[in-house]
């Protein structure tokens, strides 16, 4: 197994209200065109997080990223 802090994967993802990443929980979150994003946790938590930054990796963990409330684009999960 690589290293805890290594990114192994990485996947575009298309905002979906209803289905969950197709990779499963991810470790983090890109995206290229700042803008909020509506994320579910693992936990089943959701919420909006606002004016997220364009190129940044932001360590969250998420299982969904839904299309309503979703104004980020370029969204790539890390794995």
């Amino acid at each position: 197994m690589g290293n805890p802090r290594t990114i192994n994967g990485l996947a575009a993802v298309t905002p979906n209200n209803s289905a969950d990443l197709p990779e499963g929980t991810c470790r983090g979150i890109y995206v290229g065109v700042s803008g909020d994003l509506a994320v579910v946790s693992e936990s089943g938590s959701e919420v909006t997080l606002t004016a997220l930054a364009a190129g940044v990796l932001h360590p969250i963990s998420i299982t969904r990223v839904k299309s309503t409330g979703t104004t980020a684009t370029d969204i790539v999960a890390l794995y």
